[in-house]
Parts: structure tokens; C-alpha cells; sequence
């Protein structure tokens, strides 16, 4: 059915207040006009100013008329647009079978129904243009008729040419290797292309601050700084000195090395840091980055996470889990030295002729994390290793013979795995001997995929850690299910 509006609704209303207003000073006007005629009438030019004050009059009125009627339209007309309002100077009506008829046609282009977000993708791509005024230009145009929104730009200057490095919203369907294709047409080259996730959307100096302080709060916190900072990399960090005291190559020098792909960095603790890409060269931004945070781990020296957990065994004996460095040495070698040469040959595979250089290797954050167990007394029992092997991970464990299956192993276990899975790694890996029972007994218990090769008596147990983040958080009574857990500041 038609809703037609009347027009005696769309008449505008008489304001009879205005008129009387206006009557009233008119009248006023007359009456001044009128004494002011009698007043000089009796003068020479009495005649000829009485008429120039009648058309003074007349034409003032029809100004005001004219004036008011123009505000008072201007005052009542509809908003542009709005329904009602004036459609060149034709009255307008609208049905509503028109208007479902208009919703239904228009679907999604109606303005009252907001259309669904296009689906995008994030992307990390670097690429090589001319240091030329208009290059970056040309580029950013190029991704703005793809469709790509870029988020964040950083330039890294070379001696021939700039690094430019973006992080970019595209469209869904847009591939790398359009991408690449279209960036190359705009005169980038050596263009690198990387799927992006939530955690790039921290811009860069945020980022850097934030390695910074977890470098600044744990000396070990260094080699997966440097990963944070570089993006996927390899890093090796190689002792002055080998186990049996020789000299391992030569050292680098203290403002470091730098060779497209490879940068090598002097170790404060003695060695060298190498850090190797070779899907991407290093720019000398990213080598002066990275330098200087080793030169701030060097500045604050040795440090820990003061934290401390203490535990209570089921037999009732307290044990305090903690993190432990080189400055741990005597006490560790003291626990070497209780230890049967059977729990030394499982841990080493094999005899210890030099624990020392063993443990100063092992305790060094450079190599890892490293977790001890003492008693109330002070005295270690029992310490796992979580050591950094390039682009793998090494859990490694030994525990006193008279502390053996009390399910210390277990919990240190779990405890260096989470550490890996808060490191961000996708798998650790055991070495151990086939007699080894406590040590894959405490793999299994992790509950995690395994992966098992033997070779030669050898076993290396691979624990995978991609569906970690599936699980619940472990409890730090996981496996020692009467035990009481407190936490404890030194």
C-alpha cells in the first residue's frame, strides 16, 4: 500500500507572531514618519522630504520581508538528502513496495548494511632499491594498486643503493610470488618475501627495548635476543679454547666482523659469537643493532633471575629448584665427585677424564639455561641443562645416585622444556644410552610426540613441541604429585 502525504501536511505553518511583529513596526514607522512630515513641512523643502521618507520607508519593508522569508526557509529546510526534503521543487512520495523493492536489488550496496571486511594477509618483505629521489615513491604506488596497505617501513642504507623492509596488510589472494613480480616491475631488487603474524605488528623500536630487557635481566637471554632481533638465523657460539685447552680459531676482533651473510661478534666471556643467514644478507643496521646489545650483555656481567622454587619431596625432604651459572662451578664439581662413574658414563656417554672444562662449558649462558637442585643445606644434588645446538635444542640431565627416583629427573625435565617452549622452539632432543631407563621414562612422561633413533648404543629421543600450546600450562607439581610448591626471593 502507497503512503501519500497531504498537502496540508506539507504546508509550512503560518507564524501569524511575525506578521503581528512586523504590522506593529510599520505602524511605528508610520507614526515617526508622519511627526517628522509635520515637523518640516512648514520648511522650503518640506514637500521634497516627505517623499524621499516614504520611499526610504517602502524600500526599507521590503528589505526585511524579503530578509526574513530567506532566513526562515533556509531555517526549516530538511537536511540534504533526509527524507521529505526538497527534490527540485517537486513533492516527492515514497511506497514502501518501492523501498523493499530497493533493498532487495541493492542487497549489500545499501549504505544501511555494511558490507563484510575483505580477508587480508600480513607479510614481511624486503626488498633493494636505487638511492635516487622518486624510487620509494614508485614502489609504494605499485603496492597501492595491489591493494596492499603498508604498516610499518624501515630503510637500511648501503653503500650502493637502500634496504627498504616493509610489513604490509594484502589482500588475501595476493601471492609472494605476485608480489615479488609487481615489486620487481617497480625497480626493487634481491626482493625477500615472508608470511607475517600478530607478534611483527610491534613496531621496531618497541621491539628492540623489549630484548634489551630480557638481555638486561638474564645473561643466557642473549642468543635468543640476537634471533628476535635478526629474524630466522643460525648462532653458534665457539670457546676461545676447546675441552682439552687448545685454541679454537681465531677470535674477533672488538668491533666485530661483518660479511654479508655471516657476522661474527666477540663473546665478553671469552670466544666468538657467529651468527649466520644465509637466505638473506645482513645489512650494517642490523650488524650495529645486534653489536650493540652484545656490548650491554658485556656491561652488566654475570646475572640470573633471582626467583626460586621450593619443593617438598613426598618422603618430606625440601629441595630448591634454581637457575644456576658458572659461578655454580665448585658446587657442581663437588657433585661430580659423589657421583658413581655409571651416572657419569649415562650422562657423558662415556668416562669423564675433565669435568671441570665439561661443567664451565655447560654452565655458561652462552650455551644455555641451566637448572640446579639443592638441599636445605646448600649442597647440589642434581642439574639439567637446556642447551642452545644452532637451529636445535639439547635437554641434557644428571642427578646424585642417592636423590635418583624421587622424580627430580621429571621435574627438571618438564621445567627445561617449557623453558624451550617459552624460548619459542619447536623440538628438544635427548642424547642418552639404551640402558638409560630414567632418563626415556621422564621423555615419556612429557607427553609429547617422540621420535627415537639408535645408533651404535645411542639413543636420541626428539620430544616435538609444535602442539605444546594445545596443552594446559604445567604445574611445577606435575610430577611430584605430593609435593607443596612455594615461591622464594633471595
Amino acid at each position: 500500500m502507497t503512503d501519500v502525504t497531504s498537502s496540508k501536511s506539507t504546508r509550512r505553518p503560518h507564524h501569524w507572531r511575525h506578521d503581528l511583529i512586523e504590522l506593529a513596526a510599520l505602524f511605528t514607522a508610520v507614526v515617526v514618519a508622519d511627526t517628522i512630515a509635520k515637523t518640516i513641512v512648514k520648511g522650503p523643502d518640506g514637500h521634497y522630504l516627505l517623499v524621499f521618507s516614504a520611499i526610504a520607508l517602502v524600500a526599507t519593508a521590503a528589505f526585511h520581508t524579503w530578509w526574513a522569508r530567506r532566513h526562515s526557509h533556509a531555517s526549516h529546510a530538511p537536511p540534504p538528502g533526509s527524507p521529505g526534503g526538497d527534490t527540485g521543487g517537486r513533492s516527492t512520495t515514497t511506497s514502501s513496495a518501492d523501498a523493499g523493492a530497493g533493498t532487495a536489488e541493492g542487497g549489500e550496496g545499501t549504505e544501511d548494511s555494511p558490507r563484510p571486511p575483505a580477508e587480508t594477509a600480513l607479510w614481511r618483505m624486503r626488498t633493494t632499491v636505487e638511492d635516487t629521489p622518486g624510487s620509494l615513491a614508485a614502489l609504494c604506488t605499485v603496492l597501492a594498486r595491489l591493494g596492499v596497505d603498508i604498516l610499518t617501513l624501515q630503510t637500511h642504507p648501503l653503500a650502493r643503493g637502500t634496504v627498504d623492509e616493509f610489513l604490509l596488510r594484502a589482500p588475501a589472494g595476493l601471492s609472494a610470488q605476485d608480489l615479488a613480480r609487481e615489486t620487481a616491475a617497480a625497480g626493487g631488487r634481491d626482493t625477500w618475501t615472508e608470511r607475517a603474524d600478530a607478534h611483527d605488528l610491534v613496531d621496531t623500536p618497541t621491539r628492540v627495548l623489549g630484548l634489551a630487557t630480557r638481555t638486561a635481566l638474564d645473561a643466557a637471554e642473549l642468543p635468543l635476543a640476537l634471533r628476535g632481533l635478526l629474524g630466522r638465523c643460525t648462532l653458534h657460539s665457539v670457546p676461545a679454547l676447546s675441552l682439552t685447552g687448545r685454541p679454537v680459531g681465531e677470535q674477533a676482533p672488538v668491533e666485530g666482523v661483518l660479511e654479508e651473510t655471516v657476522m661474527r661478534l666477540r663473546d665478553p666471556h671469552g670466544g666468538t659469537l657467529i651468527v649466520e643467514r644465509p637466505y638473506l644478507p645482513f645489512t650494517p643496521t642490523e650488524f650495529a643493532r645486534a653489536r650493540a646489545l652484545v656490548e650491554l650483555d658485556a656491561r652488566l656481567g654475570p646475572r640470573l633471575p633471582r626467583s626460586q622454587d621450593v619443593l617438598t619431596l613426598p618422603e618430606g625432604n625440601e629441595i630448591t629448584v634454581r637457575r644456576a651459572d658458572q659461578r655454580d662451578l665448585r658446587a657442581a664439581r663437588a657433585m661430580h665427585d659423589r657421583c658413581s662413574a655409571r651416572t657419569l658414563g649415562l650422562r657423558y656417554h662415556g668416562p669423564v677424564g675433565d669435568a671441570d672444562r665439561y661443567l664451565d662449558h655447560l654452565l655458561s649462558p652462552r650455551f644455555g639455561r641451566t637448572l640446579a637442585v639443592q638441599t636445605t643445606s646448600g649442597r647440589l644434588v642434581a642439574l639439567g641443562h637446556l642447551l642452545w645446538d644452532g637451529d636445535e635444542t639439547e635437554v641434557a640431565l644428571m642427578v646424585e645416585d642417592d636423590w635418583q627416583r624421587r622424580g627430580i629427573g621429571s621435574e627438571l625435565l618438564g621445567r627445561l622444556v617449557a623453558m624451550a617452549e617459552e624460548a619459542g622452539c619447536e623440538s628438544v632432543y635427548a642424547v642418552t644410552q639404551a640402558s638409560n631407563t630414567g632418563m626415556v621414562a621422564a621423555m615419556r612422561a612429557l607427553q609429547l610426540p617422540l621420535d627415537y633413533q639408535i645408533e651404535e648404543g645411542t639413543l636420541v629421543i626428539t620430544a616435538r613441541l609444535a602442539t605444546a600450546s594445545q596443552r594446559s600450562p604445567r604445574s611445577a607439581s606435575r610430577s611430584l604429585p605430593q609435593e607443596e610448591v612455594r615461591r622464594a626471593e633471595r
